[in-house]
């Protein structure tokens, strides 16, 4: 299972620090993702890291701005936004591997302007 966790309301130019948690598989041997979803939209690939979180990868979108870690010990992935835009307002998603299959908890970040 995955959920995601700390989205809320902030104003352009805030931060928030998401979370996802996991369970039901081997944590460790999988590359995880964040994924988007904006209202009425197509969902957007946002960041991949590496089972053992050595490499990242960002969408243009979000570099420099977001940075993706993992907490293998816990299980955790997370998602620092920074310098937060109005276009990053959606519903964001984790996944286990490259992609969002459509299973687990999203958490909506809303950024007003």
């Amino acid at each position: 299972q995955l959920q995601a966790s700390g989205g809320g309301l902030v104003h352009a130019g805030g931060s928030l620090r998401l979370s996802c948690t996991t369970s039901g598989f081997m944590f460790s041997r999988y590359a995880m993702s964040w994924h988007r979803q904006a209202r009425g939209k197509a969902l957007e690939w946002v960041s991949t890291i590496s089972n053992d979180g050595s490499s990242t990868g960002y969408a243009d979108s979000v570099k420099g701005r977001f940075t993706i870690s993992r907490d293998n010990a816990r299980r955790m992935v997370y998602l620092q936004m920074n310098n937060l835009k109005p276009d990053d307002t959606a519903v964001y998603f984790c996944a286990k591997g490259l992609r969002y299959t459509g299973r687990g908890q999203g958490t909506l970040v809303t950024v007003s302007s």
